[in-house]
């Protein structure tokens, strides 16, 4: 039986996931998360009434949370890319980095998109202009760490990375990358060349349209 992934490809949090099946060429069906799919979102919201995606399910398994369903691949469905390492000190730093991203990058990014979407008199002034503090404070914080490192935790590309690749590419559409912050910037620029990543990039062009503060015209 198939590997299933209830996802959309513009979602973030869905391309961390299909990242790591497309490092390891990982065979899956997708289930596209979409009103053209009503039926999809039907099963979707029967199995996880959470309603956060992606969602893997194995058989009688259903895996939630995009840093869950990578772990579980790599012990389940092992490929050629070991995305998180054996030792557990490498792990440790992996997983340092994989919350940093998804803490400091991704939670502040989703912030300035969010309120985007709200009505113009429920806006919340302070927490958008906390959100892009927080996001300057993360980008020079990573400056620093990327300043000696081709990947996120070291020489081989990781679970940090599978993440890092689409919030990196969503905040610096959101708050843009200043390039004082050169060290993020290649680093952003090395995730964006990864074959897996230009592929899930790729599946997500055709819904651009989709972001609230309007694609802008690079990447």
């Amino acid at each position: 039986m198939p590997l299933k992934l209830y996802a959309h490809p513009f979602s973030s949090y869905s391309q961390k996931a299909l990242i790591a099946l497309y490092e390891n060429g990982t065979p899956f069906e997708w289930r596209l998360l979409s009103g053209e799919n009503p039926e999809v979102l039907k099963e979707f919201a029967a199995m996880w009434p959470i309603g956060r995606f992606p969602v893997l399910v194995d058989g009688d398994r259903t895996v939630t949370e995009a840093t869950t369903i990578i772990e579980y691949l790599g012990l389940y469905h092992p490929g050629p890319v070991q995305l998180l390492p054996s030792d557990p000190r490498a792990a440790l730093e992996v997983r340092h980095m994989d919350r940093f991203f998804d803490n400091y990058i991704s939670t502040p990014q989703q912030k300035i998109v969010f309120d985007h979407m709200r009505a113009e008199d429920e806006r919340d002034s302070y927490g958008l202009a906390k959100a892009r503090r927080m996001l300057e404070t993360a980008y020079g914080w990573l400056d620093k760490v990327m300043a000696d490192r081709e990947w996120a935790a070291g020489d081989q590309f990781t679970l940090a990375d599978c993440g890092a690749a689409p919030f990196l590419f969503y905040a610096d559409w959101s708050h843009r990358i200043d390039t004082s912050f050169a060290h993020v910037i290649a680093y952003r620029k090395r995730l964006l060349a990864r074959p897996s990543v230009v592929r899930a990039v790729d599946e997500a062009r055709p819904y651009r349209s989709l972001f609230p503060l309007g694609a802008p015209d690079r990447d």
